[in-house]
């Protein structure tokens, strides 16, 4: 792979600040929350206890792209309005998702960072519309997608202007199936050692097993990661979408505290 903008030989490492959250840095990210908004009174008891706890950043998609039609696919709008308010209420940046190129400019006036889901690391054209603001962009990993392909995904949002790129590795297809991808630590350790970007993992998707969350996470920042989003929830049996995979605030706390163990012997 030649002449990319996130070669370590193109420039210093790229740091992406999203209000007072800075990825790159040593301080290890944490971003968590729900996989999907589900009611304002849910979200705000959240997110009051993501922010106690220390997490940086909170989480919540509004538009949920899914593989059934008939599966719930997020409040829209009302989702948007929500995870602001929430957002605002207890003082932490945001990030959520964004599926279509003309929604972008209304999604600016709620979120401090754009999440390009998995499906969405083809899409070009969202890319480019992405990559033509200066907002601040997590990509996630496509399904299948080879590193080659994803550094290049990023490279298309990069190449129009916009620097503000986390990646996120959030598992691929592979023939196991055990769990619910293969959370492939080797692509963070290519992006530490080679590219100048910032690299989060998301071992929520990864595994899609809540018990094995809390040991990816951990070796997730062993292999070098910038930081993490995982999905939590007050009452994980219950969340609308991706249950089974989501995680007690009380399994969080104890990643957190984890993870600052962590952050003083690398």
């Amino acid at each position: 792979m030649k002449d990319l903008l996130i070669d370590q030989n193109s420039g210093d490492s790229i740091k992406v600040k999203v209000k007072n959250v800075v990825f790159g840095e040593k301080e290890k990210v944490i971003i968590s929350g729900p996989c999907s908004v589900e009611s304002y009174d849910i979200m705000i008891r959240i997110g009051k206890e993501l922010k106690d706890m220390g997490v940086h950043m909170l989480r919540g998609g509004a538009f949920k792209p899914r593989t059934s039609p008939y599966d719930f696919q997020g409040l829209k709008e009302e989702g948007l309005e929500i995870i602001k308010a929430v957002g605002e209420e207890v003082k932490l940046p945001i990030v959520t998702e964004v599926m279509d190129a003309r929604d972008i400019d209304n999604a600016l006036n709620y979120t401090d960072m754009i999440q390009i889901g998995s499906r969405n690391m083809y899409n070009y054209t969202l890319l480019k519309e992405v990559g033509r603001t200066k907002a601040p962009i997590l990509l996630k990993r496509g399904l299948s997608a080879t590193i080659s392909e994803w550094l290049y995904a990023a490279e298309y949002i990069m190449s129009e202007g916009n620097n503000n790129v986390v990646l996120c590795e959030r598992g691929i297809r592979t023939f196991e199936n055990y769990t619910r991808n293969t959370l492939d630590l080797n692509s963070v350790a290519v992006v530490k050692q080679k590219y100048r970007i910032p690299v989060i993992v998301d071992p929520s998707h990864g595994t899609g097993l809540r018990e094995l969350v809390p040991t990816m996470s951990l070796a997730s920042i062993a292999a070098g990661a910038d930081g993490l989003i995982i999905e939590s929830h007050i009452s994980p049996d219950n969340s609308v979408s991706d249950a089974r995979q989501t995680i007690s605030m009380e399994s969080l706390k104890n990643i957190v505290s984890g993870i600052k163990k962590l952050e003083e012997v690398l």
